[in-house]
């Protein structure tokens, strides 16, 4: 007897599973172009293309469901990361050194989601300015809870959020032609300079939350 969870059965979803990661170290080693559901197959041991098809429609729904998967993982990470922060500078350094920390324990995952991100889905693509706009909103959050409590100076939230996700986004990228980088160092430079960059002046009265 197949045993169900959620109208899917165990089985199913452990081949679901097979097939993500088998897509995520394709697309890593190969890029997306070359990532066919032939390789894709040969890579998870699949007899044949056809148990791809079985699971999803398409590549379109295939690369949806590797972004289900890393990024629902990522926000799993920086909501524990950065919840556990005591106040707003702390959110900021959490932010920073626990996406980058993210990014350094899964190299190749998440230059599998880079290269998704890259390539254009239809009329959409997979990462656009609706999914930009949600990225940025979270950090500006950060910063605008900052500016009111009095422990961050005043900016504007946009070109700072910006150039904080800016410096983050491109690591995967950044990591290709330098793949000895370390990321605890670039993380903490990082977190230093932006602290420096927002924080309010030096005797200036944080206002009670």
């Amino acid at each position: 007897m197949r045993v169900t969870s959620g109208g899917h059965t165990f089985t199913g979803a452990a081949r679901r599973a097979q097939i993500v990661a088998a897509t995520i170290d394709t697309i890593a080693e190969l890029g997306y172009n070359q990532a066919s559901f032939a390789r894709i197959a040969a890579r998870a041991g699949l007899s044949s293309t056809r148990l791809i098809s079985y699971h999803f429609a398409g590549k379109d729904e295939l690369m949806a469901a590797v972004l289900a998967e890393v990024l629902g993982e990522l926000g799993r990470h920086m909501t524990e990361q950065v919840g556990a922060a005591p106040d707003a500078r702390g959110r900021l350094r959490a932010y920073i050194t626990g996406l980058v920390g993210f990014v350094a324990g899964h190299r190749e995952r998440m230059k599998a989601v880079m290269e998704i991100f890259l390539h254009p889905r239809g009329e959409r693509a997979f990462y656009g300015p609706e999914e930009d706009g949600d990225t940025l909103g979270h950090l500006e959050a950060i910063l605008r809870d900052g500016q009111e409590r009095g422990e961050f100076r005043p900016f504007d939230t946009f070109v700072m959020a910006a150039a904080i996700q800016r410096s983050i986004d491109g690591l995967p990228f950044l990591l290709q032609t330098r793949p000895e980088l370390d990321l605890e160092v670039y993380a903490r430079e990082l977190a230093t300079a932006f602290d420096l960059a927002t924080r309010a002046p030096a005797g200036l009265t944080p206002s009670p939350p």
